[in-house]
């Protein structure tokens, strides 16, 4: 074999090794948002809250030795057509007590929307001890025009919360996904 085939042969092998590792970067880079969603969701990291509803139980214990103020802080995705706001801005809590909050959407326009609403929590370790029993984060919001609708939210913070968290903000985020919907009932149609 001559230096020249030689050559070819290990510029084949690199260009073949470097292919290669850009179809696996790519494969991890595709693997990694749900790899992180998983990821936060089992620990809480982010602030993640799990999007299904908790189960109460009955006989819980509540912790009427400490206090937690829970405040509530919202924001709408950019450009979205309502403004959306807490009822009440905060409460203080017993861990074990169930509390009920109302969220307002109002919607401006003159045509019907559909809304989602995406929950973290701060500090993100006291996710894990936010359970929702009620939460219209857990399903689309259908908005007529010119609509106001009010959105309860039960909740409960588990007694083993550590004692460390006196203060925790739950905070939403309102998309407007109108046309994300509208893309999947039409493809949904054909």
């Amino acid at each position: 074999m001559t230096n020249r085939q030689q050559q070819n042969q290990d510029n084949a092998g690199v260009i073949t090794k470097l292919l290669a590792a850009v179809v696996i970067m790519f494969a991890f880079g595709f693997a990694l948002v749900p790899l992180y969603e998983k990821f936060c969701e089992l620990t809480g990291f982010n602030g993640r809250t799990e999007n299904i509803a908790a189960m109460t139980i009955d006989g819980m214990v509540v912790d009427t030795s400490r206090t937690v103020t829970v405040e509530f802080t919202t924001r709408t995705d950019r450009g979205a057509p309502w403004s959306f706001r807490p009822e009440t801005r905060s409460i203080t809590m017993h861990p074990g007590e169930l509390k009920q909050v109302n969220f307002i959407v109002e919607n401006h326009t003159n045509q019907n929307r559909m809304a989602q609403a995406l929950p973290s929590v701060s500090p993100g370790e006291a996710s894990l001890y936010l359970n929702k029993t009620e939460c219209f984060c857990f399903e689309q919001q259908p908005l007529a025009a010119k609509e106001t609708a009010v959105m309860p939210m039960r909740f409960y913070l588990d007694p083993d919360l550590p004692t460390s968290i006196h203060r925790l903000t739950l905070s939403y985020v309102m998309f407007d996904i109108t046309n994300q919907v509208k893309d999947v009932a039409t493809t949904a149609a054909r």
